[in-house]
Formats: structure tokens, C-alpha cells, sequence
């Protein structure tokens, strides 16, 4: 690793293969529940992969498989073309999980140096309290830091070994709009650069900013894998909301309406192309008020796709 003004680039390690980490026809069972169901997923190198779906669906046991922690009722997990309980794996993953009861009597570079010691080839002091962004903090007791403050020390426990593949699970969770701004701004700087991602969040727009894929999860398994780009196409491309007397089911007869949906007073329609169905609505409704049309967004498709977002 590299640092150069303020952060770091990483070096070139063309050696290494284009599969960072593989789930295999993967069943996890609790009991007679299936928490995840014959899931096949590759997460490649300098990938950012958001994971996402409902409560419930699977995300937090795939990661735990990723990790580790959990064992596959069937399937094969590797990471880095090993068992993620391999040494040899741990070493080279870093992960920013929601955790708690971190002892608030240290500083922060007394945390930092903690578990650079886990490593054999961790980052500097340094380089780490840059990356992170907590120069001016070094000194400072956990329990003095505010909450944005407190994940930017999560991040830095997790980049100390400098990690080849990262986990950050619901990275801004409790964090005010201006501090969650400040630590987006700071994972941008971090991710990519062969620097490998998975990121769970149920902050949609946060997935659809930083992640280059989405796998969508539900049920126990992958029901989408794309670009945020393919997965908003999913659900038909376009949005035209209006308010409009024409009932549901004409609607849906219209060409190339994919969903309708009652929002209040308007009406949703999600279609594959927008102006054909703006024609059709004005002719058979020369009433229609509050015409919008947009592209659609990640949330729409993760409520369409998820029937509803269940909690």
C-alpha cells in the first residue's frame, strides 16, 4: 500500500484471481427454518456489492457465511479460493459490522494499534487515521467521540489489515444528515482500487451511489443480480404518477405498463417507455392532473421485486 495525500492507492496485484469470494449452492438452516436456500453468488475483485432485501431475508446469515461465523447446512463457501475460516482467508478480510460494547476508557490510536497487532502486514497508524479520517482525534477517549466519529473508528478497526476484501454493514446507521454526508464522502475515498466491497445497508440511495452491483435477496435467495441500472429496469424503466379517474385494471391493459400502484389520491404506473402511456392516458382521461414522469428509482424497484418490502 501506498499513501499518497491523505489516503492510499493500492498496488497492483494482477496475480490474484478475478473471484474473491464464491457461495456454492449454499443452504443455511436454523432448526426447520432455511435462512438461505441453494444460493449460488461471485463477488469479484474491485467489486462494489451492495446486498439488499427486507428483514428476515438472508443478508446478515450470507454475510456470516462470507465471514465465517456461520457453517453451510449444504453448499461450499470460499473466500479467496479457501474456507473463510482459514487464517489465510481472516487475514485478508476486514469488516465494519454494527458492534457494541467497545471499551470506551481507550483512545482512538490505542484501539487502532490493538488490532493492528491482530495482522502480520497491517496499515500504518498512519495511513489508517487518514483513511478514516480521524488525524485530529488520535488522542481522543471512545466515549468522548460522537456517533459519526464512533463509525469512523469502526472503519479504521476494520481497514487495519489492510483488507483485500471489506464488509460494511449498515455503515451510516444513526448517523445525522451532515455526518452521514462527511462518512459516504470517506468510504468513497476508500472503495475501489482493486479493494473488494460488500455493503449491506437499507439506505437505498446510499446502495444505488456506491455500489457498481446489486444482489437482491428475499426469502432466502438471489432474486436480482445487476448494475443498479438493470435492477431500476426491472421494474419497467419509467414512472408516470398521476391523478386520474381511468380505475387500476385499464391502466394495466395500456401497452407496456409492467405495475400499477395506488399512492393516496395519484397513481403509479411503471412502464417500459413513458410516452405511449402518457398519450393513452390524456385521450382517455382529458381530466388527468399532476402528470409526473420520472426514471424509476432503486426503492420502487426493491418494493416491486420484494412484494412490498416486507418488515
Amino acid at each position: 500500500m501506498v499513501a499518497t495525500a491523505g489516503i492510499y492507492s493500492r498496488q497492483s496485484t494482477g496475480s490474484r484471481s478475478s473471484v474473491v469470494a464464491s457461495l456454492r449452492g449454499v443452504t443455511k438452516n436454523y432448526g426447520k427454518v432455511e435462512a438461505v436456500r441453494e444460493v449460488d453468488l461471485e463477488i469479484h475483485t474491485g467489486e462494489v456489492v451492495a446486498l439488499l432485501g427486507p428483514n428476515g431475508a438472508g443478508k446478515t446469515t450470507t454475510v456470516g457465511l462470507l465471514l465465517g461465523t456461520l457453517r453451510p447446512t449444504r453448499g461450499e463457501v470460499e473466500v479467496f479460493g479457501r474456507s473463510p475460516i482459514r487464517a489465510e482467508s481472516r487475514m485478508r478480510v476486514g469488516a465494519m459490522l454494527q458492534i457494541s460494547g467497545v471499551p470506551e476508557g481507550l483512545k482512538v490510536r490505542e484501539h487502532i494499534e490493538i488490532f493492528r497487532s491482530y495482522y502480520p502486514r497491517p496499515l500504518t497508524l498512519r495511513t489508517i487515521l487518514e483513511a478514516s479520517g480521524l488525524q485530529e482525534l488520535e488522542n481522543r477517549l471512545y466515549g468522548k467521540l460522537s456517533g459519526g466519529q464512533k463509525q469512523r473508528l469502526h472503519l479504521a478497526l476494520a481497514l487495519s489489515g489492510d483488507p483485500d476484501l471489506l464488509f460494511l454493514d449498515e455503515p451510516t446507521t444513526g448517523l445525522d444528515v451532515g455526518s452521514r454526508r462527511a462518512f459516504l464522502g470517506q468510504i468513497r475515498q476508500i472503495i475501489g482500487q482493486e479493494r473488494t466491497v460488500v455493503l449491506t445497508t437499507h439506505n437505498l440511495e446510499e446502495a444505488d451511489t456506491l455500489a457498481d452491483r446489486i444482489v437482491l435477496i428475499d426469502h432466502g435467495r438471489v432474486i436480482a443480480d445487476g448494475t443498479p441500472t438493470e435492477i431500476k429496469a426491472k421494474t419497467g424503466g419509467r414512472r408516470v404518477a398521476a391523478v386520474t379517474r381511468l380505475d387500476r385494471e385499464m391502466i394495466e391493459r395500456l401497452p407496456g405498463v409492467t405495475q400499477v400502484r395506488l399512492e393516496g389520491q395519484a397513481t403509479e404506473i411503471f412502464a417500459t417507455r413513458a410516452e405511449p402511456v402518457v398519450r393513452e392516458l390524456l385521450r382517455l382521461d382529458p381530466d388527468l392532473a399532476g402528470l409526473e414522469v420520472t426514471g424509476a428509482s432503486l426503492e420502487e424497484a426493491f418494493l416491486a421485486l420484494t412484494e412490498g418490502g416486507r418488515s
